[in-house]
């Protein structure tokens, strides 16, 4: 009898942790994300509104698109396009404490950049339209070895409303803005580099 109640009980415990943790989110974290998502399989012309940079910009003259390409319900990929430069997809995921923005930067035979997955997580609620990503650790050290410490004060900035899209990075004395037309859509580019149609 008392192997049977043991048995019981282990399997009984085994089935009440095979089942995930539940992925728990806030409305505003759940709205922005939604709010993008509503988009997917579109892609849309931006333009660059803000670049305080001094020198020459690798962004003048090019055709600036992005294209939300991909939706789980964690997780959106939107590759930016840069002319035919396509090296990079924004990555924003559901963490179960906030939202996460990464930037994958590959090489156009699919490797990984040297600078790849940077980027920041919420740090408080944000607003249905607006999410700020801080620069997150990982970052910080990324951008210390590769001698652009300036970076470590980063961040990133997104904006979603009926009719625009903006991607936005702020730091002390640095500001660069691109915003999008979602009035028009266009038609999708090829995947950005590293990922299949």
């Amino acid at each position: 009898m008392k192997l049977l109640t043991a048995a019981t009980l282990l399997l009984a415990s085994t089935v009440a942790f095979a089942r995930p943790a539940p992925l728990v989110s806030i409305p505003t974290h759940d709205d922005f994300f939604d709010n993008i998502a509503a988009y997917c399989g579109k892609a849309f012309e931006g333009k660059v509104t803000v670049d305080n940079a001094t020198g020459p910009s690798s962004f003048a003259g090019k055709k600036l698109v992005m294209h939300v390409r991909k939706c789980t319900d964690s997780e959106l990929q939107i590759p930016f396009h840069v002319g035919d430069d396509a090296s990079r997809t924004w990555i924003i995921t559901k963490t179960g404490s906030g939202l996460s923005l990464k930037h994958d930067h590959r090489h156009q035979d699919g490797t990984d950049d040297v600078s790849t997955m940077y980027g920041g997580h919420t740090v408080d609620a944000g607003f249905a339209n607006v999410q700020s990503f801080p620069a997150d650790q990982y970052s910080k050290e990324l951008f210390v070895s590769q001698s652009i410490p300036q970076s470590i004060g980063n961040t990133w900035q997104m904006y979603i409303y009926p009719e625009k899209f903006t991607y936005r990075l702020i730091r002390q004395g640095r500001e660069f803005r691109v915003d999008f037309d979602l009035t028009k859509p266009i038609t999708p580019p090829p995947a950005p580099w590293g990922y299949k149609d």
